[in-house]
């Protein structure tokens, strides 16, 4: 009697053994066609920290504007900052819970413009009843100019100084990692963070030139968006008619 059991068993052999090598072309196909994440990108992302971190720092120092939206946290008190800032100087706002204001800074001239109301310290104790009120009105919505001899001077002149603002925003503690990615206004980044974040963090692009693009501060010191990388903007000093010099010191403010 002839038996057919070893074809039988050689079929399943040779069934199974195409099943799986199926299997494992289908599997090795999919891996060859998984969409690469740095497709398209600038690279920046394949680096260490430490790379992304000095070629984000070196891409915003060497470009020649840029503009910033966000709030900073400090000294326990809450910042509104909108400005545009270029190597010459730096024009925008500047609010707080009390007060708000404008700032334009053409080199070392620097200007403050606010309401009347910034200037009048009506119901306290400086009040300098009609008199102080008729200086806050000549000042109220005139640019101020700054006296550089003035303590205020140096504070204000931080928020128009393109490398003193950034070098303050961009500073991270501990030791730098590489955190997530994401997608800020458009654009795909890879986020850099001192420490686990408790020491700063900031994302930057993926896209063309590894700017920074967002900022979130340590220690919940406020988050800072950056755009408009490199683009021109006209700063020029206020016309003579809109401007009020004060001489040697401001005046008190209410702020």
């Amino acid at each position: 009697m002839t038996s057919f059991a070893p074809a039988v068993r050689n079929h399943r052999r040779t069934a199974l053994a195409l099943v799986l090598c199926g299997g494992l072309t289908a599997a090795l196909a999919a891996c060859g066609t998984e969409e690469d994440p740095d497709k398209g990108t600038n690279g920046v992302a394949r680096l260490t920290a430490a790379e992304i971190d000095k070629k984000a720092r070196a891409a915003a120092d060497a470009a020649s504007a840029v503009r910033l939206s966000g709030t900073l946290v400090s000294k326990g008190g809450t910042y509104r900052l909108e400005m545009k800032l270029n190597a010459r100087g730096g024009m925008g706002s500047v609010t707080s819970k009390k007060q708000s204001f404008a700032l334009l800074r053409v080199e070392d001239e620097l200007f403050l413009k606010a309401p009347a109301e910034f200037w009048s310290h009506e119901g306290s104790a400086e009040a300098g009843g009609s008199a102080d009120v008729a200086a806050a009105d000549k000042l109220g919505g005139k640019y101020v100019k700054v006296p550089e001899g003035d303590p205020s001077y140096r504070q204000l002149r931080g928020f128009t100084d393109k490398k003193v603002l950034l070098d303050g925003l961009l500073a991270l503690h501990g030791t730098v990692n590489k955190g997530g990615r994401d997608t800020v206004a458009g654009q795909r980044t890879i986020q850099i963070l001192g420490g686990k974040g408790e020491g700063g963090a900031f994302d930057v692009s993926l896209e063309e030139q590894p700017y920074p693009v967002r900022v979130a501060r340590g220690g919940g010191g406020g988050t800072v968006t950056l755009a408009d990388w490199g683009k021109a903007f006209p700063l020029e000093a206020p016309q003579e008619d809109d401007t009020v010099d004060y001489g040697g010191q401001l005046p008190k403010s209410s702020g």
